[in-house]
């Protein structure tokens, strides 16, 4: 009888035992998720502060792209801007953000030519004169960006469906003087 209570009690004490590290396992996978989810949240909170300060800039536009990577406390600026001033505002209000350490400016400033002025306009009345895209000009910073380089076109932005997206790039390509037209519209569900 004493024998089969050792037994017993060997037998409990190995499935505790074998059992602690699984457990422990666990806890150390719950702690790293917690982590993960610490480190995540200064981070979305600062992605979401960078995006706010750069749709708020003033000379923002339609002819401009503002895009931003966050890594950590730096933030790199990426896109293309028609005026010299609005990248260094881009970076300035950037850099005032709680929680930025250092900043990295890729921002293109595109090249003066009146003949891309030109292209610009055109293909803005073709898209946002279009109705059924009209909409999307009617936010405070129009979700179709045209971005015109030496008559090289790239659309820019979210719209709410892969029709829009098409018709779109249909509307830029038909602009008189448009060399090529790179669509690079996401569509608003595979974005979330």
């Amino acid at each position: 009888m004493q024998r089969l209570l050792w037994n017993c009690s060997m037998l409990a004490l190995a499935a505790v035992l074998i059992g602690a590290p699984a457990h422990a396992q666990k806890d150390k996978d719950k702690n790293v998720a917690k982590s993960a989810d610490r480190m995540r949240a200064p981070q979305d909170r600062l992605s979401r502060e960078v995006r706010h300060e750069l749709v708020m800039l003033p000379y923002y536009g339609v002819f401009d792209n503002l895009a931003y990577k966050v890594d950590g406390r730096t933030v790199t600026l990426l896109g293309q801007v028609t005026r010299p001033t609005l990248k260094s505002d881009a970076e300035n209000v950037v850099k005032d953000i709680e929680g930025v350490e250092r900043v990295e400016n890729h921002i293109e400033v595109l090249p003066l030519s009146s003949m891309d002025d030109g292209v610009r306009i055109a293909t803005y009345r073709s898209i946002y004169g279009y109705t059924g895209l009209d909409r999307y000009g009617l936010q405070a910073v129009p979700s179709i960006h045209i971005i015109v380089a030496n008559g090289k076109v790239t659309l820019e932005g979210v719209v709410a469906t892969e029709a829009d997206k098409n018709m779109a790039g249909v509307r830029a390509n038909g602009v008189s003087g448009v060399f090529s037209v790179t669509n690079n519209l996401r569509v608003e569900s595979d974005h979330k």
